[in-house]
């Protein structure tokens, strides 16, 4: 089972809140999930994003792998930094 930490789209039409999730690969976009790790609310100025530093890091510890967006969330709120610390055992 290949599992991927993406986003989930909830919120009104016009107005997007994402919920950051781990979840299968053949899952759909706004289907089935495992665990929600944070969230992610675009529309505020400046946007709010919130996230579970220890679910992520146990995550990626387990091979989950982040899409492109979750990845530059996680890297502005340093969480990829400290993964790469923790993997190569720094």
């Amino acid at each position: 089972m290949a599992v991927k930490i993406r986003l989930k789209r909830m919120g009104a039409k016009k107005s997007p809140f994402y919920r950051i999730v781990v979840a299968d690969s053949r899952s759909p976009r706004d289907g089935r999930f495992i665990e929600t790790v944070g969230t992610y609310n675009p529309v505020a100025n400046p946007a709010i994003v919130e996230i579970n530093e220890d679910k992520a890091l146990q995550w990626l510890q387990n091979g989950a792998k982040p899409s492109d967006t979750v990845r530059n969330l996680f890297s502005n709120q340093g969480i990829m930094e400290k993964f790469h610390n923790i993997k190569n055992g720094k």
